[in-house]
């Protein structure tokens, strides 16, 4: 677990989380050695680890700095005064276009964290599973209160939309015609279409 780092040691550990994005999107994980990244960084092996305990440790924070961003963001969308539509769309629109600006950071955990050892691997998924909680949450205050459809399960109506997130990686192109809130409003859209009442096929 990366320990808490004071603001005049974040420099260095942002050299290192940026050499080991690069060389885990070049080379993949299990082919990217500890040397290889402290090389790049211009860092001792000691100076990593006194940042990071592991290469595990490395690519965990790699990725948990983009969900705790997120789920900083949606804690926001939540609370908000708006309509419960307008906040799950909101909400819906924002972690795709947020994954869409750290796509590199989120290509390289969904193809490397089958890797992380399991103590890892265990923490990673229930920090994704708050996340994915609290989003279900709005689609269940949608439901109780009658602005979305209650025949579909929250959670498969989440765990679909998250479905098409996380594969976003392996089809989207920053260069593409399609901007991050192109695809965002997209992705939303078709959540909330998916969810509204009259949606429903007769």
């Amino acid at each position: 677990m990366a320990r808490t780092v004071s603001a005049t040691e974040e420099p260095v550990r942002q050299r290192l989380l940026s050499v080991a994005t690069r060389l885990f999107a070049e080379r993949g994980f299990e082919g990217t050695s500890v040397q290889e990244i402290v090389a790049a960084a211009g860092v001792t092996k000691g100076a990593m680890y006194h940042y990071f305990d592991s290469k595990d440790d490395l690519l965990h924070e790699i990725y948990g700095r983009v969900l705790r961003m997120q789920m900083e963001r949606l804690n926001m969308f939540a609370e908000g005064d708006s309509p419960i539509e307008k906040r799950l769309h909101a909400a819906a629109q924002d972690v795709v276009m947020t994954t869409v600006e750290n796509l590199d950071d989120s290509k390289i955990f969904f193809q490397s964290n089958h890797q992380l050892a399991p103590a890892t691997s265990k923490l990673v998924r229930a920090e994704r599973r708050r996340y994915h909680e609290r989003f279900r949450g709005l689609v269940v205050e949608g439901q109780s209160n009658g602005t979305f459809r209650a025949d579909i399960p929250a959670e498969m109506a989440v765990d679909f939309f998250f479905g098409s997130v996380h594969h976003l990686g392996t089809w989207y192109h920053p260069e593409g015609t399609l901007s991050g809130q192109d695809v965002g409003r997209y992705f939303a859209d078709l959540l909330l279409a998916s969810l509204r009442p009259n949606s429903k096929s007769e």
